[in-house]
C-alpha cells in the first residue's frame, strides 16, 4: 500500500528540518511509519497477503535502523519524534 501524494507531503512538511529537506532521518521514518500504518489496515481485511507483509517487515527493519543512527547521532531529536509519532513507549 502506497500513502497518498497530500498526505506525504504533509509529513513531509512537519518532519522536515528546512524547507527543501526530504531526506533527513527523521522525514524518511515518518514516512516509513504512515506506509507501515497504511499496511496494517490493509492487513486487517486481507490476512493472508504474504508478499505484502513482507514489505512490511523491510519497512519495519528499515525503520529501525534509522532510528537507531538518529538515536546515536541525536538524542534529542530521536526522542522527540518518537514522541510525536507514538513509537516505543
Amino acid at each position: 500500500m502506497t500513502i497518498s501524494a497530500a498526505k506525504k507531503s504533509d509529513t513531509i512538511k512537519t518532519s522536515a528540518r528546512h524547507g527543501k529537506d526530504t531526506g533527513s532521518p527523521e522525514v524518511q521514518v515518518s514516512i516509513l511509519t504512515e506506509r507501515i500504518t497504511a499496511l496494517q489496515d490493509h492487513f486487517r481485511t486481507n490476512a493472508k497477503d504474504h508478499a505484502s507483509r513482507r514489505g512490511l517487515l523491510l519497512m519495519v527493519g528499515q525503520r529501525n535502523r534509522l532510528l537507531k543512527y538518529l538515536a546515536r547521532t541525536d538524542r534529542t531529536v530521536y526522542q522527540d519524534l518518537i514522541k510525536r509519532l507514538g513509537l516505543r513507549k
